[in-house]
C-alpha cells in the first residue's frame, strides 16, 4: 500500500540523495545460497547490516514446505524472536482475497465479471462521464481499471479500527473519479478492491472478512489470518522504522479488504501452495483451475485486448526476475514490506516480509531467496527474435505517462517519464531521463526486454497498441501506458523546465554576492531591495516545502492525511511560493530607473518569468495552496 505523494521538489531531491548516497556503497554481490542454510546465514547478515529487526519467510513446493521460520525479533524491547508463527502485516498482498471471493460468486452464477458496478451496489459512489457508453465493471475494480486515483492522504490517514465499508466509502469519496475511459489502462487504485469485497457483502449478506475467515482462510490452512489487529496473547510483530528501533503504531486502514491482513509464515506457505496446485488443497478445490488462471491473466487493458499477457490480472501480477517469470503479489505498510511469489511451471514460491520500511533490506533479501530457489533451475528458453513490424515506423517519437497512479504526483510524473521511442535495425529503444532500455521484438507488435545486466527477459512487457479515438500509445511494463505528443511540445516544456531550474540556481549563487555587498554601506542599493529580496524567497520557500517534507518523511500519512504541523506548513508554503513569486514581478514594475543598474534589471526581467512560470504550472496541477489533509 505503499504511495508516493511527495511535490516534485522533495520528490528530485531526495532521489537524487539517494543516488549520490548509494553511489559508494555498492556491496559485492554474496554467491547464491546453496541449501537453506546458508540462506538463514545470509539473510542474519543482512538484517545485521541494515539494523531491522526481523523477516518472516517460506519457501514452499507444489507437494510441500522446504523451509517456513523465522530470523530475528519481532519485538525489539522485549527481545522477543520471529518463528514461523509470528504474524506479519502482508500490506496489499491481502487484494488478492477480494479478487478470490468474487471468482467463487462468479462460478456459483451469482455474478459475472462484466457486470456493471452501479447496478450491484448503487449506493456506492463514484464518477465516470463514460457510464453511458462504458461503464464501470466488477473486473476493473480488481484489475485496478477504473481510471480512478489512489486514496488520498486522507484517507489514509483514517484510523477506524472497526469501520464498516459502506461507511468507509461514505467518509472520502473524491479518489474515485475515472480520469479515463474504464477499461482501457491501468493505474493502481487502492480503493477499487474494497468495492469489490462490498459486493461480496451485498450478496452473501456477511461481512467481508466473515466470509474470507469462512470460504478461503480455514479451507486454505491460513489459521491465524486476520484483518483485525490481533490480540495481545497472539504473537504478532512490532513494526518499526528504517532505524530498526522506533517502532509504528498500528495502523487500521479503512479499505481493510486493500491491505489489512496479518498472517505467519505457516499461513502464507500454505496460501503459496494453494496456488501452485491451482486452488486445489487436500483434495478440495477451493477455487478451480480456470479461475486461478485467470487471476494470473490480464482482460480489461488495451495492452490485453492487444493480446499482451504480462501485467495486472485479478489481484495478481506478473514479474520477469532474473530470466525467470513469478506470480504474485507484494505488500507494504508504514514499517513493513512484503513479498510472495510463485512459479507454477517450476513448482516453487516463496513469502517473506520484514518489519521495516527499509526497501534496501527488503530488495536484497528478495534477490537472496530467489537466487537460492532457482540456483539448479533451467532458465525459460528465450523466444526467437522476430523481424520489427512493418508499422513500427509509425510510433517513432516522443511518450509522456498517461495512466498515472496518484493524479498528485502527475505534474511531476508527466515530466520525468517521458520518453523516446526509436528503432534500431532490429531493436526498438526506449530513451529516457538518464535511461536507455533495448527490447527484442517477440510477435506481432511485441517486445520484450533486453536488461544491461540482468538476464533477458523471455516473455513480452512492451507493446505497440492498436492506434485508437484517443491518440496513438504504448504499454511499458505493468502499469506504464504512455502516450504519444508532438516532438515540438516534449521538447519545448524539457527547454523551459531546464531555464526555470537554471533561474533558481542562479538566484541562490547570486544572493550571497549581494547579501555580503549589502554589509558594506558604498554598496547598498535601496532600490534594487526589493527586486533581490523576493526571487531569493520564492526560490528559499521552494526549499522550506523540501525540508517540511523531509522532516515529515518518516511518519508521512499522519503528518499529511491531518491537519497538523507539518500539513499546514506545505499549505502555507506553497501559498506564500505564489506571492513571492508576484511579488517579484511587482518588484520590477515599481522599480525606478533611478538607483537601478541596467544589469540587475536585465536579470531580474529573466528570472522572475521562471518563477512565474513555476508558479503557474504548480497551481494548474493543483499544489499551490495544498490542502493535503482536505
Amino acid at each position: 500500500m505503499r504511495s508516493s505523494f511527495l511535490i516534485a521538489t522533495i520528490l528530485c531531491l531526495l532521489l537524487a540523495a539517494r543516488v549520490f548516497a548509494g553511489a559508494g556503497e555498492k556491496d559485492e554481490a554474496p554467491k547464491p545460497p546453496q541449501t537453506t542454510e546458508e540462506l538463514r546465514q545470509q539473510l542474519e547478515q543482512l538484517l545485521k547490516k541494515t539494523h531491522t529487526p526481523g523477516i518472516s519467510i517460506a519457501i514452499v513446493h507444489r507437494d510441500g514446505p522446504e523451509w517456513i521460520g523465522g530470523i530475528g525479533l519481532a519485538d525489539v524491547a522485549t527481545g522477543r524472536p520471529v518463528t514461523a508463527d509470528t504474524l506479519f502485516r502482508i500490506g496489499s498482498t491481502s487484494k488478492a482475497f477480494a479478487s478470490l471471493s468474487i471468482l467463487q460468486l462468479v462460478n456459483a452464477d451469482k455474478l459475472s465479471l462484466d457486470d456493471p458496478v452501479h447496478k450491484l451496489v448503487p449506493e456506492v459512489w463514484y464518477e465516470n462521464r463514460w457510464e453511458a457508453t462504458d461503464p464501470i465493471r466488477v473486473v476493473h475494480l480488481l484489475e485496478h481499471t477504473t481510471g480512478w486515483d489512489d486514496m488520498h492522504f486522507r484517507e489514509y490517514s483514517k484510523d477506524a479500527p472497526n469501520i464498516g465499508l459502506r461507511e468507509a466509502f461514505d467518509y472520502d469519496h473524491t479518489s474515485r473519479i475515472s480520469r479515463w475511459r474504464p477499461g482501457t489502462r491501468m493505474a493502481y487504485c487502492n480503493s477499487g478492491p474494497p468495492v469489490a469485497a462490498y459486493i461480496v457483502e451485498k450478496i452473501t449478506g456477511e461481512r467481508f472478512e466473515d466470509y474470507v475467515q469462512k470460504s478461503l482462510f480455514d479451507p486454505i490452512g491460513m489459521k491465524t489470518a486476520t484483518y483485525f489487529q490481533p490480540a495481545s496473547s497472539v504473537p504478532s510483530t512490532t513494526l518499526y522504522h528504517d532505524d530498526g528501533k522506533t517502532p509504528y503504531r498500528y495502523w487500521n486502514i479503512i479499505y481493510r479488504p486493500s491491505g489489512a491482513i496479518n498472517a505467519s509464515a505457516n499461513d502464507m506457505a500454505n496460501y503459496v501452495r494453494f496456488y501452485l496446485n491451482r486452488g486445489l488443497v487436500n483434495g478440495v478445490q477451493i477455487v478451480p483451475s480456470a479461475s486461478i488462471d485467470r487471476m494470473e491473466s490480464p482482460a480489461s487493458t488495451w495492452a490485453a485486448r492487444d493480446g499482451l499477457k504480462t501485467g495486472y490480472g485479478l489481484g495478481n501480477y506478473w514479474s520477469t526476475l532474473d530470466g525467470f517469470v513469478y506470480h504474485g503479489h507484494d505488500g507494504g505498510v508504514e514499517g513493513g514490506l512484503t513479498d510472495m511469489a510463485y512459479m507454477p511451471d517450476y513448482n516453487v514460491g516463496y513469502f517473506f516480509s520484514i518489519n521495516s520500511g527499509n526497501g534496501d533490506t527488503f530488495e536484497r533479501a528478495g534477490k537472496l531467496i530467489r537466487s537460492y530457489i532457482t540456483h539448479t533451475l533451467q532458465k525459460p528458453a528465450l523466444p526467437a527474435p522476430a523481424p520489427v513490424p512493418a508499422s513500427a515506423a509509425r510510433y517513432a517519437g516522443w511518450y509522456e505517462p498517461a495512466s498515472p497512479r496518484i493524479q498528485l504526483m502527475y505534474f511531476l510524473e508527466r515530466m520525468l517519464g517521458m520518453v523516446v521511442i526509436s528503432f534500431n535495425r532490429d531493436q526498438l529503444l526506449v530513451t529516457g531521463l538518464g535511461n536507455k532500455d533495448s527490447y527484442i521484438p517477440v510477435s506481432g507488435t511485441q517486445f520484450r526486454l533486453l536488461p544491461k545486466k540482468d538476464a533477458p527477459q523471455p516473455v513480452a512487457t512492451l507493446a505497440l497498441l492498436t492506434p485508437n479515438d484517443e491518440g496513438q500509445f504504448i504499454q511499458v511494463g505493468l502499469q506504464g501506458t504512455m502516450r504519444h505528443i508532438p516532438a515540438w511540445f516534449a521538447v519545448s516544456q524539457l527547454v523551459v523546465t531546464a531555464l526555470v531550474l537554471l533561474a533558481m540556481i542562479s538566484i541562490l549563487v547570486y544572493a550571497p554576492i549581494w547579501l555580503i555587498g549589502g554589509l558594506f554601506k558604498k554598496r547598498r542599493r535601496p532600490a534594487e531591495r526589493a527586486m533581490r529580496i523576493w526571487p531569493l524567497l520564492t526560490v528559499l520557500t521552494l526549499i522550506c516545502t523540501v525540508w517540511v517534507f523531509n522532516l515529515a518523511s518518516n511518519d508521512l500519512v499522519e503528518a499529511l492525511g491531518n491537519p497538523t504541523r507539518w500539513s499546514v506548513a506545505v499549505f502555507l508554503l506553497t501559498i506564500f511560493f505564489a506571492v513571492a513569486a508576484l511579488m517579484s514581478a511587482i518588484a520590477i514594475w515599481r522599480a525606478p530607473y533611478e538607483g537601478v543598474r541596467k544589469g540587475v534589471r536585465i536579470y531580474s526581467k529573466l528570472v522572475t518569468p521562471a518563477l512565474l512560470i513555476a508558479t503557474l504550472y504548480f497551481a494548474y496541477w493543483g499544489i499551490i495552496g495544498l490542502r493535503t489533509w482536505a
